[in-house]
């Protein structure tokens, strides 16, 4: 079988709390986890998940996946279940502290028939993957990679609060393996140097991605593509929770990508499909193609195209 999507990073169960919202104990969360939870409910089903879970959560964990319907699977037990606290203030800004780390990912973790996929997402959520993973993947798979570079950016304190660093050349020799890269406003500061996600957007692309893509929040998105930036714009509606919305993003990205659709639709859908999941706290946000649709064709109209000079 050939997958449409593998997702390569660790699962994660949160404690979330928001000036709205509070989940109720540990939600399962992480990049991997909500990309391959959007794409499964926008119909597709070819889907595989490799990660690192303790033995507290692995049997929750398969529930959680097979009740959601990912079945494919490969769940490296380790000493603990990697989480987070998330604390949002008033203004959207957070605080993370940490609850526990999962284990790494090797490269030999990886089965040989995922690397039959059309895609490789790599989702790291604290370090899990680096450039040998990457490396490998890019060289032995056919697959189009999509990183969410967040993972790769963190470390904990003294305290067991997570700040945000970064390796630059090493990130640099990452980003040259990857197609498409997206990192959220203040990860594409941290990763480029660069304030202005324009700015930030061409350099990941003049590193070797095919495309850039900087999330903004309730600001939309910045992408380009080596020729054109493109300048999308969030859905307008009440963030109850804005945890997981970048990762939804990427999942619905990829479920136009599987169809053909070109980078602008792509982009479009994507941020359409984010709106739906900041109006809800945990992996049971209610996503569906139908209301996704009717979300993007309310942005289509406002899609910008500036062609890079």
């Amino acid at each position: 079988m050939r997958y449409d999507v593998v997702a390569i990073g660790n699962p994660v169960y949160d404690i979330i709390i928001t000036p709205f919202a509070k989940s109720r104990g540990r939600v399962l969360s992480g990049c991997s986890i909500n990309a391959l939870l959007a794409l499964r409910r926008l119909g597709f089903s070819k889907l595989a998940l490799v990660g690192s879970v303790g033995k507290d959560y692995a049997e929750r964990l398969r529930t959680d996946l097979k009740r959601n319907g990912v079945t494919e699977f490969i769940l490296i037990i380790g000493k603990e279940t990697g989480g987070f606290k998330l604390v949002y203030d008033e203004k959207g800004d957070r605080t993370l502290e940490v609850l526990g780390v999962a284990g790494r990912i090797e490269k030999n973790d990886i089965p040989d028939e995922y690397l039959n996929s059309e895609y490789i997402l790599l989702g790291p959520i604290l370090q899990e993957i680096d450039l040998e993973l990457v490396e490998y993947l890019a060289t032995t798979s056919n697959a189009k990679l999509f990183l969410d570079p967040q993972g790769l950016l963190r470390i904990i304190d003294k305290n067991g609060i997570i700040r945000h660093v970064c390796e630059r050349e090493v990130l640099r020799k990452i980003v040259s393996l990857v197609d498409y890269v997206k990192p959220n406003e203040h990860e594409s500061k941290v990763l480029t140097g660069e304030d202005d996600p324009y700015i930030a957007a061409k350099k990941l692309v003049e590193w070797g991605a095919e495309v850039g893509i900087v999330t903004l929040a309730e600001r939309g998105s910045v992408a380009y593509d080596g020729d054109v930036f493109y300048r999308v714009q969030a859905y307008r509606t009440k963030a109850i929770d804005p945890t997981g919305a970048g990762d939804v993003y990427a999942g619905a990205f990829l479920a136009k990508k599987l169809e053909g659709a070109p980078l602008p639709e792509a982009l479009l859908f994507a941020s359409a499909a984010a709106s739906i999941m900041v109006e809800h706290v945990g992996p049971d946000f209610p996503l569906t193609y139908e209301e996704t649709r009717r979300r993007y064709l309310s942005l289509v109209g406002t899609l910008k195209l500036i062609r890079d000079s």
